[in-house]
């Protein structure tokens, strides 16, 4: 374990975890706790996914976000600047940018083993 205070400046974060549709840059990465900052341009949606043995917080800076989830990917919620979203872990989902700007999120993981599964799609009812 360390014992240093780090800084993870724009510069210094790392595209990574894919998800078609989404870019996400990795800044935080150790055990149990992933965080890093996402975009996606309007219209984009990614592909439908899980995080594994992940919980995930979404913090909305700007823009509009729409979680896809549920059977047949029919159940949905939208969040905009300043809301928080809590994503279980094991949920098939997908986010979708429905609004006419890009949208910038805080990602946070807390869990272990791998972060994103990529899926088919969510198993109807």
């Amino acid at each position: 374990m360390s014992d240093e205070v780090t800084c993870v400046h724009p510069a210094d974060r790392e595209v990574a975890d894919p998800t078609p549709g989404k870019t996400r840059e990795q800044a935080i990465d150790v055990p149990g706790l992933w965080s890093g900052f996402v975009r996606s341009e309007p219209g984009a949606a990614s592909g439908w996914h899980h995080h594994g043995e992940h919980d995930t917080s979404v913090y909305v800076i700007e823009g509009n976000v729409r979680i896809e989830f549920g059977p047949g990917g029919g159940r949905s919620v939208e969040a905009g600047p300043g809301d928080f979203v809590h994503i279980p872990k094991h949920l098939v989902h997908r986010e979708v940018n429905p609004g006419p700007a890009a949208s910038r999120e805080v990602i946070t993981r807390s869990g272990s083993g791998p972060l994103t599964v990529n899926v088919d799609g969510p198993a109807t009812a």
